[in-house]
């Protein structure tokens, strides 16, 4: 815990942390992203105005199939580093990192592909934390098995590689 206001606690570039009273849920610390994301499904909202949703997904340890509720929520645009665009629902958790309990403004995302379902971004963290980005708490190692098979297709075949990979995203982001 922090001894005094000037200083915090500090963050690795992974944490466990607690939402929702689901304890142990692994979390990257990203000091990049401007918002936080947590992996939320099934996500509808009703004639009421009602926002449903669900956290994680039927495949994540973390997954109850408890359907949540939501009347206070917002929207935002998120913009991904490539530039692609998209709406996304945004509420708030009560969120306890390294024992401080805070409460989080998070979007609700599909992060089923990601490494880890919830992201902290600087919003969240700012004023609170610091972060050491040499420490990595939760042990869980980027999958890089896809970079090692572009490195590869790249080595045996620049050109093709270039034709098949870096031309059509070029193309798309002068669109």
């Amino acid at each position: 815990m922090c001894l005094n206001e000037n200083q915090r606690d500090i963050l690795g570039s992974s944490e466990y942390i607690e939402i929702a009273g689901i304890k142990n849920i692994p979390a990257k610390i990203d000091t990049g992203a401007d918002s936080s994301s947590i992996w939320a499904s099934h996500i509808s909202v009703d004639q009421d105005g009602v926002l449903h949703f669900r956290l994680f997904g039927k495949n994540s340890p973390f997954y109850t199939g408890e359907e949540l509720k939501r009347k206070d929520y917002r929207v935002a645009i998120v913009r991904s580093a490539s530039g692609h665009e998209q709406i996304r629902y945004r509420t708030h958790f009560s969120t306890i990192i390294k024992g401080r309990k805070i409460k989080v403004l998070y979007n609700l995302s599909d992060r089923s592909k990601n490494n880890f379902p919830v992201l902290v971004g600087r919003r969240t963290i700012t004023n609170k934390f610091l972060v050491d980005v040499s420490k990595n708490n939760t042990g869980i190692k980027p999958k890089r098995a896809h970079t090692k098979k572009i490195q590869q297709y790249l080595k045996e075949d620049p050109y093709r590689f270039h034709k098949n990979y870096v031309e059509p995203i070029t193309q798309s982001n002068q669109k």
